[in-house]
Formats: C-alpha cells, structure tokens, sequence
C-alpha cells in the first residue's frame, strides 16, 4: 500500500495534481475538506459536532478531523492506497495518522509538498476566484491569512517528515504536465 500525504499552499495545484496522481497510481484521494462536507451535509455525529465549533467561529479540534479521517479510511479497505490532501495539518494530526495507518497495516510513504512562491500563488488564487465563486479566492488579505496559519501550522510537519526521510520538494511553478512529470519522478522512485 502507497500513502502519500500532499501538502503545499492554499493555491499550489495540490487538488489539480491530486486527481492525476490517484488515477496513474490507483490511490483513493482523501480530501479534508470533502470528507468535512460530507459530514455536515449528511449530518453525521461527527458533522454535529463539527458544526457546535463552526457555528462558534471555532476551530474543528483536531480529534473530530482526525476521527472524520479515520472513518473514510475505513471505507475503503481494499484500497491500493491514500493520497491524503489536506491531512495532516499539524504535527499532532500527523501523530494520530502515524498511529492509526499501523493498526490497518500501513504508513505513510511520503510527503510530497508543492512549492511556489507567495506572490505567484496569490496571483494564481485571485485569478482562481474570478470564476470558482469561493470568497475566499477573491479577497488578497484573506489569502495571506490562510498563508500565515499554513505558515505557523503546517510548515513544522516538513521537519516532522525530513525526520522519517519521508518528505520531498517538488517545484509547484510550470505547467500541468511539468509538474506532475516532476510528482511522478518522486513517487516512482519511492
């Protein structure tokens, strides 16, 4: 089993790449934030108590993520494999999936992160929001909020997995191709 975490900037193709790598590699692509509108759309246990934080102006804690996680996981058991997108955030959720994987008899693999530099993403985002009708894409001040807590809470987990040997760079900038050319590179060469 291949488990591959993808993480990069809000704006650095990981969902675009995500759909290209789960059918070359046959993975299930696991989606933070599918899994969360799945919850509170069909207002599971999870997603009402997911919702209790939202309404709040609150945080989802990361047991309620991590829980909403391991339940999509466990619906797919005879997968070929994970390509994890947008889990973990933090080292505490890279902790939970570095204990649960085991007990299914599996790990992460890698973590692959998508580089590019702040002012590019910025300008691909807005451009992004002129048609995908998110808020969030149209506002520049939002976008660099997102940047800081992906900065502040997120960034630690390449020291987490350069620690397992598990983390790899892939430049985020060039075409489609280019750049899964370059995520293929990494993942064949596991």
């Amino acid at each position: 089993m291949i488990n591959i975490v993808l993480f990069g900037k809000p704006g650095a193709g990981k969902g675009t790449q995500a759909e290209f790598l789960k059918e070359k590699y046959n993975l299930t692509h696991l989606s933070t934030g599918d899994i969360f509108r799945f919850n509170l759309k069909n207002d599971t246990e999870l997603g009402k108590k997911a919702r209790v934080f939202m309404d709040n102006g609150e945080l989802v804690p990361c047991e309620v993520t991590t829980a909403m996680l391991i339940d999509e996981v466990k619906k797919h058991p005879d997968t070929a494999g994970f390509l994890f997108d947008g889990y973990p955030r933090t080292i505490n959720q890279a902790e939970a999936l570095d204990k649960f994987l085991p007990t299914i008899g599996s790990s992460v693999t890698a973590t692959i992160a998508l580089e590019a530099d702040d002012e590019i993403l910025v300008a691909r985002l807005l451009e992004r929001g002129k048609t995908s009708g998110r808020a969030d894409d149209q506002d520049e001040e939002k976008i660099r909020v997102r940047y800081q807590e992906y900065n502040e809470k997120t960034a630690p987990l390449i020291g987490y997995y350069k620690e397992q040997n598990k983390f790899h760079a892939v430049n985020g900038i060039g075409t489609i191709e280019e750049i899964t050319e370059r995520l293929t590179s990494v993942i064949n060469n596991l």
